[in-house]
């Protein structure tokens, strides 16, 4: 049967599985189920224990959850205090802040660079993996060619399905190390063979940082400035990990719990990230702008602003969604303290690129759609911006291609994920099985000759 075939079958049937799967939204509330695993104050159901990260977004006041100034802690260490240690030094932060998400401490010198030197003998790829599997009909979704060379890749090794722990650490180490290059050469595979321009097949260089490398590696004539790697690696690291809540890093434990291997757990996770709500945000914030710009006549005037991002939130322009996107964060309130920090080094890289004006669009827009979100939505927690409300704006003024930004989130989330499966399994794991309220009725059966 042709796909045109399956598509006239499903096309007469669809009116079928919306009548009989539709389910009314009162019953969420009737039943206590919490939608999304959220309640409408934000807060979320406890489905484990981590040592991981920790996202901090209240305090409890007698009993009572006050919003406070997010923050956000990597085995214990505030981000702020990581990223100001290693920019303080001069030094890139990425290999860093991955080695403290795995093992739990901080490296040495001594102790940094063995975990260097390791992730630079990882990132070797197995013979013509370029040629038979990334560069395979590419496609233009490169989370969707990375799935594939990730599970590509557990079939290159005789360890697949070993769960031991020192096995895992070395497939996640090699996962980490190749995640840069699997999103890269998938880019070049698409922009070659999709776009029918020049293929660059640049190999890392091992005495470079992660940041470097991608920036290296990803344009024709491998040049950047420091700033633009020293942002990039900020990025990185502030997309490492996020207290393990986030739904991608959920699917890595909840596929671990199921004994699955490295490779199905990371592609998995992968997927996940792959959805808009998920890893797509920050794509959405430059055409939310690029929108706005074609649309307002005067980007300096608030009350024109105001007024058409009032229109965005009420379905009648953009995307027609009702969502402003880079607004909002399902667990931060008062601010997204990646959101913070972000801000401060783009604002710099903007300088550098004469990139001000549209910067200070941004930033008019950063402090007028809270008021107007506040003033349309019933708000039970506080509207700041998120992370990704400034980082596609850093990936526009890198010039990295759109298709690029998710996989750079998942380069960076591909740690944490490893963390988590590492935890999960050290601490004996128990397969996740969520439970769910049915409603279905009771049916008498009828006969196939009677129907």
């Amino acid at each position: 049967m042709s796909i045109n075939n399956i598509g006239h079958f499903t096309k007469d049937r669809l009116n079928l599985c919306i009548d009989n799967d539709m389910i009314d939204t009162d019953l969420y509330e009737k039943y206590g189920v919490k939608r999304s695993l959220r309640d409408i104050n934000g807060v979320g159901i406890n489905v484990g224990i981590t040592k991981v990260s920790l996202s901090k977004a209240f305090d409890m006041v007698d009993g009572k959850r006050i919003p406070c100034p997010g923050e956000l802690y990597y085995r214990g260490y505030d981000i702020h205090d990581l990223i100001k240690g290693f920019l303080t030094e001069g030094r890139f932060g990425y290999e860093e802040c991955a080695y403290l998400l795995l093992f739990g401490v901080l490296p040495d010198k001594n102790e940094l660079e063995k975990f260097k030197q390791v992730l630079n003998i990882s990132v070797n790829l197995p013979h013509h993996f370029i040629q038979d599997v990334i560069m395979k009909n590419p496609t233009k979704d490169i989370i969707s060619n990375m799935t594939k060379c990730v599970l590509a890749l557990g079939s290159y090794d005789k360890s697949e399905a070993d769960n031991s722990l020192d096995n895992v650490l070395q497939q996640c180490i090699m996962l980490i190390s190749t995640f840069p290059c699997l999103a890269v050469y998938s880019y070049q595979g698409y922009r070659h063979y999709t776009l029918g321009k020049s293929c660059y097949i640049h190999i890392p260089d091992p005495n470079l940082s992660f940041a470097e490398n991608i920036l290296g590696t990803l344009r024709s004539d491998r040049k950047y400035t420091q700033l633009e790697a020293r942002v990039l690696d900020l990025a990185l690291v502030l997309h490492m990990e996020h207290g393990g809540g986030s739904n991608s890093t959920f699917t890595a434990r909840v596929v671990t719990s199921s004994g699955s291997d490295t490779y199905a757990t990371t592609a998995a996770a992968l997927c996940s990230l792959k959805g808009p709500l998920n890893g797509g945000g920050d794509f959405m914030v430059i055409e939310m702008i690029r929108n706005i710009r074609d649309n307002v006549k005067d980007i300096t005037d608030e009350e024109e602003i105001s007024e058409y991002l009032r229109k965005i939130l009420n379905g009648d322009a953009f995307d027609r969604s009702g969502i402003i996107y880079g607004m909002g964060h399902p667990i931060y309130s008062v601010s997204d303290p990646r959101a913070l920090l972000f801000k401060k080094y783009v604002k710099a890289l903007a300088t550098e690129k004469n990139m001000e004006e549209e910067f200070a669009l941004y930033e008019l827009i950063e402090t007028i759609a809270p008021k107007v979100i506040a003033q349309e939505r019933k708000i039970y927690k506080g509207v700041s911006m998120n992370i990704d409300f400034y980082s596609g704006l850093l990936y526009k003024m890198l010039k990295l291609p759109h298709e690029m930004f998710t996989p750079l989130f998942a380069i960076a989330r591909v740690v944490g994920w490893s963390a988590h499966r590492m935890e999960e399994l050290i601490n004996k794991y128990k397969i996740m099985r969520p439970a769910y309220t049915s409603i279905s009725e009771q049916k008498e059966y009828i006969a196939l000759s009677e129907r």
